[in-house]
């Protein structure tokens, strides 16, 4: 979405997943896709919740001893919660080079904790959209850096040589 008052240079925004670019000016339904997508990832997360004790149940009716069942609770229970921590503070950050092989080891642990990735995303959707703020910051700062760039260069160098001339 090219805006007319927008130079051919200036740099342009990073698009958010669900979102694109909507979330610069918050047009073309951006509040409706924001309630639209936190709605459906409560309904996921509790989707998932029934998918999860349809699994405890399955071990409950095999009877592997209750300390299995305990076990099973306790790392769905410590998966989502970590889950939930890490995704919520990634929408808030971006990992640089030695985060980036912690965020690749938290795979598995997301995987299990999927849903508390699905109620950090719905918890974030009520402020703003998943990671609009990072990508607000750093559109900001590109906008300024090519403000003071092209304030630092007005006007055709080679007639102010000229004028100095007379």
């Amino acid at each position: 979405m090219p805006d007319n008052d927008r130079s051919a240079s200036e740099p342009t925004p990073e698009p958010i997943r669900f979102y694109g670019t909507t979330w610069v000016d918050h047009s073309a339904g951006y509040a409706l896709r924001r309630v639209g997508l936190g709605l459906g990832a409560v309904v996921a997360a509790v989707l998932g919740a029934f998918l999860l004790r349809f699994a405890y149940e399955g071990v409950a009716i095999a009877e592997v001893g209750s300390w299995a069942e305990m076990l099973l609770v306790l790392a769905f229970a410590v998966c989502s919660a970590l889950a939930f921590s890490r995704t919520l503070g990634s929408y808030s950050r971006r990992p640089d080079a030695k985060d980036a092989a912690v965020e690749s080891s938290m795979r598995s642990i997301r995987l299990v904790g999927f849903v508390g990735v699905l109620l950090a995303y719905a918890l974030r959707t009520v402020v703003e959209a998943p990671g609009e703020k990072l990508a607000r910051a750093e559109y900001e700062q590109a906008l300024a850096r090519h403000h003071r760039r092209r304030a630092a260069r007005t006007g055709n160098p080679a007639a102010k040589r000229r004028s100095r001339r007379r």
